[in-house]
């Protein structure tokens, strides 16, 4: 038996878009260790996507953006065979960077309130309706950043509304315990080379910098997220609940290598 116990277990993993996305290095880690995955996606163009990369799973559509979309979804996956659901990933997050980027400032009202819709209200809709799906000691998992604490220019309002996701781990964590043993997590990776990484102004050269920051010198890898989601979707994390939990490949302890403060002081 595997280590996670994870087989058979049945994992919904919302937010899947191509094969470089976190949520495909999940649900290919999750198939691995022999959970049954179900796939959510917001569009026939990425079901399509998702069917040819996991033609072994059942791929549902989600638009979160309509709360009646995930009432209906939760309804069609209900009437499904197969026994409850031991696992969600939350693998969720849009901002509008068309206009380009902007002042923290000079954000438009329209697109935070959507962003806050999408990336971290969401979590709390579909954690509502899927609440009588889920096994007594399922586990959710949402997708964060490493340090919200960090004002990015080129992340703009994300920060805030993934600062406000991380927040509603323990407040969710706290309501489900009134009737289950389900529990709430966050990943919180450090920079990824992700489709959705690649919407991001200016993110390449952060990448690079991150590079140069992490100790070993190398990026962090998407699979390297995925794992810690996985183990945390697994029985063999029960004891960890309302946490955002960093996977940074030590980047955060080394802000102030030699070299690169001597590079700085050159220029």
């Amino acid at each position: 038996m595997s280590f996670l116990k994870l087989t058979a277990k049945r994992i919904v993993v919302f937010g899947l878009a191509n094969k470089k996305s976190i949520a495909y290095a999940i649900a290919r880690a999750l198939l691995d260790e022999g959970a049954e995955v179900i796939l959510v996606v917001r569009s026939e163009e990425r079901r399509a996507t998702a069917s040819k990369l996991f033609p072994g799973c059942r791929v549902f559509l989600c638009d979160v953006e309509e709360e009646a979309n995930i009432v209906a979804l939760k309804n069609a996956i209900a009437t499904d065979p197969g026994g409850p659901i031991h696992g969600i990933v939350h693998s969720l997050a849009f901002a509008n960077y068309a206009a380009g980027m902007k002042p923290f400032h000079l954000t438009g009202k329209a697109d935070f309130l959507q962003a806050m819709d999408i990336s971290c209200f969401s979590l709390i809709s579909i954690a509502n309706h899927f609440r009588d799906l889920l096994a007594p000691q399922a586990s959710v998992v949402t997708i964060s950043i490493s340090t919200t604490r960090m004002a990015a220019e080129n992340y703009g309002y994300m920060a805030p509304v993934k600062a406000a996701l991380e927040s509603s781990l323990c407040f969710l964590a706290k309501s489900f315990s009134e009737f289950s043993e389900v529990r709430f997590n966050a990943v919180c990776p450090g920079l990824l080379k992700t489709s959705a990484s690649a919407g991001i102004p200016g993110y390449v050269d952060s990448y690079l910098f991150a590079e140069k920051v992490i100790p070993r010198r190398r990026g962090l890898q998407t699979r390297e997220a995925a794992d810690l989601a996985v183990f945390l979707l697994s029985e063999r994390a029960s004891g960890i609940n309302a946490q955002s939990l960093v996977v940074d490949a030590g980047m955060a302890i080394n802000y102030f290598d030699r070299e690169i403060v001597r590079r700085a002081n050159r220029e």
